[in-house]
């Protein structure tokens, strides 16, 4: 508490033993001088004249500084007049500058994180405009053509349709996209935490994409036999939408007769990692560090070719961290990818 007094009063404690002490001199002088000393009238003057130094070096100097810091405060909008207006004021200007700092630093950090937001949501804006907009005008031109006259075609009438019908598919798939990742962020998707064998979901995953696959080749496949279950906790339902959207990255930009490899290891005694590894054309590592981000696409116009809502990724990510766990990406240009994630173990 003493140490407390000196550190906040010292300023105005140190002014009154100044004062004191500078008035006593001259009284004493005084007395002196006109023969009337007296060191009791002395050291009574200097008492009073001191605690009536102190009190109003300390008033007068709170004011000031309350009157300076409180238009500082003002005029930065570090802080609402009303809250600044409750709060104790001290002559310690180590401490008000201590204050205002932290307040400058607090401001400039919340600044900075607007502007990146900013910026992250005028891209987004950009990349779902485009995104849309390609489907879009693409089911408009085979209508219009269509209603142009092409309806009287029926081969014509046929393959419009079919294409038009494509487009609103993918429309679909970035809709529902964008409703899981929204859900994800916020919180809203409720999971469905049970034992589940990781074995058997891969394979159920395989036999979903084997036509897929076929269509390039592409063999699907395990390291190694499993002959005996894997047992993990998780989502089931969302942890196999991982492992599709994963496959069906592999198959997309894997090569012809290529393979889909996955390895299902042992990381700590209460973690496994499942590794989904490639030998297709590989992804450069200045675009590592971006690949979960919402629409982010390697090969724009590869990418949008090959369909899909170039959110893959992203929710991808979201479902793992949801579940706390981690998910990773290697790659070497031109030989391959890897993609893994971890799951606790029952």
């Amino acid at each position: 508490m003493s140490n407390n007094f000196l550190k906040t009063y010292q300023f105005a404690l140190i002014s009154a033993i100044y004062i004191s002490v500078f008035s006593a001199l001259i009284i004493a002088l005084l007395s002196y001088f006109l023969s009337v000393f007296s060191w009791t009238f002395i050291f009574i003057f200097a008492i009073f004249n001191f605690l009536f130094s102190f009190f109003i070096s300390q008033y007068r100097t709170e004011r000031f500084i309350y009157k300076k810091v409180k238009k500082i405060y003002d005029d930065v909008s570090l802080l609402e007049s009303s809250s600044f207006r409750n709060q104790p004021i001290t002559t310690d200007m180590a401490a008000l500058t201590r204050e205002v700092q932290k307040f400058a630093t607090d401001k400039k950090l919340e600044i900075e994180s607007l502007k990146i937001r900013e910026e992250y949501r005028r891209e987004f804006l950009g990349n779902i405009s485009h995104e849309l907009k390609t489907p879009l005008f693409t089911v408009q031109g085979y209508l219009s053509t269509l209603l142009d006259g092409g309806m009287k075609d029926k081969t014509i009438r046929k393959k419009y349709l079919e294409r038009a019908e494509k487009g609103v598919e993918r429309l679909i798939y970035i809709v529902q996209d964008l409703d899981m990742i929204s859900k994800l962020e916020i919180g809203d998707l409720n999971l469905e935490i049970a034992p589940f064998n990781i074995v058997k979901l891969v394979q159920n995953a395989f036999d979903l994409l084997e036509m897929k696959a076929s269509k390039k080749d592409i063999i699907l496949m395990f390291d190694r036999k499993y002959p005996k279950p894997i047992m993990v906790m998780g989502d089931q339902e969302k942890i196999e939408q991982v492992l599709i959207n994963l496959i069906v990255n592999s198959i997309k930009y894997g090569k012809l007769q290529g393979t889909t490899e996955v390895s299902i290891e042992e990381l700590t005694e209460s973690k496994v990692i499942v590794r989904i590894t490639d030998n297709g054309e590989g992804i450069e590592q200045h675009h590592i560090s971006r690949l979960f981000e919402r629409f982010y696409r390697v090969n724009k116009s590869g990418s949008r070719n090959e369909g899909g809502s170039g959110l893959g990724l992203s929710i991808v990510k979201h479902i793992i961290e949801v579940h706390d766990q981690k998910i990773y990406a290697e790659s070497k240009f031109g030989e391959g990818s890897e993609f893994s994630f971890t799951l606790e173990k029952v």
